[in-house]
């Protein structure tokens, strides 16, 4: 593979898929399935390939590849990877991989639909890669403005009942629809893009505008008082998408009306994108102040982490139940990395791949479960186990992850995530997101129970249901594998991460 552009080729593929899909195979839905499939799976093994390649001895961002754009400006098409940027392309290619098959059988304008869905894809690898600072904004953009023609055309509206004294307010907005859903998000996103090109545009100022280079600005020790202000920038806007509260009600409508491949790439992949930007732009830039808001960043994840636990048991929609859990998991991302500690900071990125992986898997599966029995109304369905095997075993496995039990990738990113609090200035954080994990065991067990195996539903459009089909055990099976193998040999995340994770933290606190 030398002289390949190999994060090039993992980039553009799915990019290069969707222009072919709009030129070459309108009208024909079979050749647009297998065009996008080929664009996943070439990123999918270029990814493979890095993230097994990796020097782990040499450490550092590797594969680097480098030309100038806007010499003037200092802006350049500067891509590399270290350990946490290989691990979440890596997620990437397995989320989008799995998406492609669990959309099979969208039939209304599927061309547009793929290559909308690629194009955002391609926007999320370009995240994870860049090391140029305007190149990363660029892409970040990319990877968030699909998401209102998908969930705006191919997406649902969920039954809303509006309630209390804002009932009549709600009604008149149209909460609960396919088109609230849509605005909502991209005004949040957006909202919080402003907050991220200030702190970049402010980061550049101050290096004399002459470069947008992650690894020049990184070798420079910045004012206090601006690494203050632009820290809380980057906080608020990479936390939006991160899903943060209070900030976070953009995510669960998002959600529950997206379709299913859009639903597994927004909580599996761009919400990682938040808490991946923070790490990378908030703590590898401004070392002083992130050590000084640790105690916002920790506080408000152990905020998360019940909020979300405790909304997610009140859902009767089963798709808003797993978008509030990954409001509660993503609150232990945020707080494993305000611990400032190895087994926290590991245990956070351990987190935002097991979560991606686990929530993928999820929301296949609620897909599946929508399409077979067109409701999505927990306390309505029932037995489904009977009829569904498969779709039971793959939610069971889900949920035993979700609620961290061994042998499942939600095990270790937990355990390392509670080490690291525990280990941490503040050790109080440990008893929230313990309890955090008791309530995600009582939902998620409840809604396993009454779904698939509890008595079966006297409704008679409930009565022999199929099971997953041709290309959904495909998506099924990939994500229930990564699951258990992450859960069983959790060294294949936590080896290459750590070479990335120490240099951070001997950068935060000389430790």
């Amino acid at each position: 593979m030398n002289g390949v552009p190999i994060l090039s080729v993992m980039t553009w593929a799915p990019f290069v898929s969707a222009l072919a899909i709009m030129f070459f195979a309108r009208r024909r839905p079979m050749l647009v399935r297998w065009t996008s499939l080929a664009g996943a799976t070439v990123s999918l093994v270029a990814s493979l390939w890095v993230y097994w390649a990796y020097d782990r001895e040499l450490a550092g961002f590797q594969f680097r590849e480098e030309i100038a754009l806007v010499p003037s400006l200092g802006i350049s098409y500067l891509v590399a990877v270290d350990g946490i940027s290989a691990l979440m392309a890596l997620l990437t290619s397995i989320i989008i991989f799995s998406g492609v098959f669990a959309s099979w059988t969208v039939k209304e304008r599927s061309q547009e639909f793929y290559a909308l869905l690629l194009i955002l894809v391609t926007g999320v690898y370009g995240v994870f890669v860049s090391l140029d600072l305007f190149v990363f904004f660029l892409f970040y953009e990319i990877a968030v403005l699909p998401m209102y023609l998908l969930i705006g055309i191919w997406g649902s509206s969920a039954e809303v009942r509006p309630q209390g004294i804002f009932g009549w307010a709600m009604g008149r907005t149209g909460v609960g629809t396919k088109e609230y859903a849509a605005m909502k998000l991209t005004l949040y996103l957006l909202f919080g893009s402003a907050f991220i090109l200030v702190g970049v545009l402010a980061l550049y100022v101050a290096t004399g505008s002459q470069t947008f280079s992650f690894l020049t600005l990184a070798s420079m020790e910045f004012d206090p008082a601006l690494q203050t202000w632009v820290f809380l920038a980057f906080y608020i806007g990479f936390g939006i998408l991160a899903g943060i509260w209070p900030l976070h009600t953009w995510s669960p409508d998002g959600h529950a009306s997206a379709p299913t491949a859009v639903s597994m790439l927004h909580a599996g992949v761009l919400m990682k994108l938040g808490a991946y930007g923070f790490v990378r732009l908030g703590m590898g830039l401004l070392p002083d102040a992130a050590v000084d808001w640790a105690w916002l960043v920790g506080t408000i994840g152990c905020i998360n982490i019940v909020y979300g636990a405790l909304s997610a048991m009140a859902q009767i929609d089963l798709k808003y139940v797993i978008a509030y859990s990954s409001v509660s998991h993503m609150g232990i991302v945020m707080l494993g990395v305000a611990t400032l500690t190895p087994n926290g900071l590991n245990g956070a990125v351990f987190q935002m791949f097991a979560h991606g992986i686990m929530t993928g898997l999820f929301f296949a599966l609620v897909g599946l479960v929508y399409e077979k029995a067109h409701s999505r109304e927990i306390f309505k369905m029932g037995g489904f186990g009977a009829m569904m095997p498969g779709i039971a075993t793959a939610f069971t496995v889900g949920g035993l992850s979700s609620l961290g039990l061994p042998a499942t990738a939600g095990f270790p990113a937990e355990l390392l995530t509670f080490l690291g609090a525990w280990s941490s200035e503040y050790r109080w954080w440990l008893f929230p997101g313990v309890l955090g994990a008791f309530l995600t065991s009582i939902y998620v067990l409840r809604v396993a129970k009454q779904i698939f195996w509890g008595p079966e539903s006297a409704d008679p459009h409930f009565q022999n249901l199929p099971d997953a089909q041709g290309p959904e055990w495909a998506a099924l099976g990939i994500l229930v594998f990564v699951l258990v193998l992450f859960g069983v040999a959790p060294s294949l995340a936590i080896g290459p991460v750590d070479t990335a994770t120490i240099p951070l933290l001997f950068r935060l606190t000389g430790q």
